[in-house]
């Protein structure tokens, strides 16, 4: 609701209140900074499904739901990561603060509450808080999430735009409260709902209208009936490519289809300097 519908897709507005709540709430997921995460997944959707995917899920389901953490980056997520448009948010003096006290406000936000808390007032074990209350919840809660860049790119239908890698997945939606409608998503990632309908698997679509209701969420975007009947049948037609000339005599390019090889591509060897033109997708 806060990292991904509101701050890295603006999908809607928010008072200043609603605000802090959902960055005090995305530290407490403990995923990096909104920053560092907003970066990230507008990279991801900006080349989706190539080398230029922090979490490509063309690698395989390892890769893309953890291995990521766990690699080195591709150069080309280094390369083009640099150059995410990312000033609406370091004009925003909360995302920021944030990220400098980053690693402070986990500690307590994260950390030594949760923790805190049942010691202190149901008179736990500090081993059997730390267990449940930091270590179960945090991994129950990022696996939740990694499923929406695994099992959301490779096990479902994608009846939107079948030339996109992103599918439908009701049982990521049911886990992740309605990530996982992800053709959908990633055919029309302005959409608030994420998804076509509001009342399938999709709780924090509902969550969005009521803050809208209390007056704490505004400006709330969708996709009408028209443009999806009019868009889709446009898409079928040719295949998405992500092209990307970068300072190299090279292009990155993937069509959308399942099956392109799942090992990354080799860096180009002739890394001659060329005048860059256009940067298109």
């Amino acid at each position: 609701m806060g990292a991904h519908r509101l701050f890295a897709h603006k999908t809607y507005s928010a008072t200043p209140l609603l605000r802090a709540i959902l960055l005090l709430f995305q530290t407490l997921a403990g995923q990096n900074s909104m920053y560092i995460w907003c970066r990230d997944h507008r990279l991801h959707h900006r080349y989706s499904d190539t080398d230029a995917d922090p979490h490509n899920s063309k690698r395989g389901f390892f890769f893309s739901h953890v291995g990521w953490l766990m690699s080195k980056k591709h150069p080309y997520v280094i390369e083009l990561g640099k150059r995410i448009d990312m000033s609406d948010l370091e004009a925003d003096w909360m995302v920021m603060f944030q990220k400098k006290y980053y690693f402070l406000l986990y500690f307590i936000m994260a950390l030594f509450i949760p923790v805190w808390v049942p010691i202190h007032c149901f008179g736990e074990s500090f081993g059997d808080s730390l267990l449940v209350c930091y270590f179960f919840r945090y991994l129950f809660q990022v696996n939740g999430t990694w499923l929406v860049n695994s099992a959301a790119h490779l096990y479902g239908t994608r009846p939107y735009d079948k030339n996109l890698q992103p599918v439908e997945s009701w049982f990521v939606s049911l886990v992740t409260m309605g990530e996982g409608w992800h053709n959908y998503h990633h055919t029309f990632p302005w959409d608030y709902k994420a998804a076509e309908q509001s009342m399938h698997f999709n709780p924090t679509a509902t969550l969005i209208r009521i803050c809208e209701k209390l007056g704490m969420a505004y400006d709330l975007k969708t996709t009408s009936p028209e443009m999806r009947s009019v868009h889709q049948p446009s898409v079928q037609k040719q295949p998405r490519r992500a092209l990307c000339l970068i300072q190299y005599k090279y292009f990155v390019t993937r069509v959308y289809t399942p099956g392109y090889p799942a090992r990354p591509h080799p860096m180009p060897q002739d890394t001659t300097p060329i005048k860059v033109t256009t940067i298109s997708y």
